[in-house]
């Protein structure tokens, strides 16, 4: 084989094997998409307990307030981190926009 038939430490990739890590892939994304989206709905419940909790101190109903106020720090906290990952992932996306192939 000629000097630029074969570069060091890398060997041919037949398309079977292509197809196969293409397919990986796919399968990797959508785990990624279902893991994002359990984590949504994690949110979505822990912002629905604080509504409850805030809803059951302003008519009096609550009765552990600092379980209350334990509840609506995890909402916030958690919101917080979903909106940085959000804005995380839109950079990413327009990174990869600005990108030049």
């Amino acid at each position: 084989m000629s000097e630029f038939g074969k570069i060091d430490g890398l060997s041919g990739t037949s398309t079977a094997e292509l197809l196969k890590q293409k397919s990986k892939a796919a399968s990797g994304g959508e785990a990624f998409a279902e893991h994002l989206k359990s984590a949504l709905n994690e949110v979505n419940d822990i912002q629905e307990t604080s509504e409850k909790a805030i809803g059951d101190m302003a008519t009096g109903q609550v009765k552990d307030l600092h379980q209350a106020a334990l509840a609506i720090g995890k909402a916030e906290t958690s919101m917080k981190l979903m909106l940085e990952i959000r804005n995380k992932a839109l950079s990413a996306y327009k990174e990869l926009g600005r990108t030049q192939i």
